[in-house]
């Protein structure tokens, strides 16, 4: 099995039970070793009071993305901490695009990093998260 194959199994079983990356309206469009891509467009339910998208939305999208990308070695791994900066608002029907990308992996724990842009490329967050890997695979090899 290679290691892109390996990605896209651990990706398939996680998206059939990640049942909050599906309600809040997140697409996978891609996810390779260390690495994912979802999408997100800003709808309604997504806006604060101030009638742009909630932080929290966008946090989510980047740490649903970083959960695929940091899972994808089939080793069942967690968030061990995150962090995120809000560079600029999206608003209603803006694409946002979270990239992630390993940048390090030593034993149990890793780091990835995450850009949010938006349609025209604009940085609408950058998100780093910090993994831990647990016992379990997502399939037996």
């Amino acid at each position: 099995m290679t290691p892109q194959d390996r990605a896209e199994r651990c990706a398939q079983i996680m998206w059939a039970s990640d049942a909050a990356s599906q309600w809040l309206g997140l697409s996978l469009g891609h996810v390779g070793p260390g690495t994912a891509k979802m999408t997100l467009v800003v709808q309604s339910q997504h806006l604060n009071g101030h009638g742009i998208c909630h932080g929290g939305v966008i946090f989510a999208l980047a740490d649903s993305a970083f959960a695929f990308a940091c899972n994808s070695h089939n080793q069942v791994t967690v968030a061990q901490e995150n962090s995120i900066t809000f560079l600029e608002p999206a608003r209603l029907g803006d694409v946002l695009t979270a990239i992630v990308r390993e940048t390090a992996k030593t034993g149990r724990s890793g780091v990835y990093d995450v850009t949010v842009t938006g349609a025209d490329e604009r940085k609408i967050a950058v998100f780093r998260g910090l993994s831990r890997s647990i016992k379990g695979q997502h399939f037996e090899e």
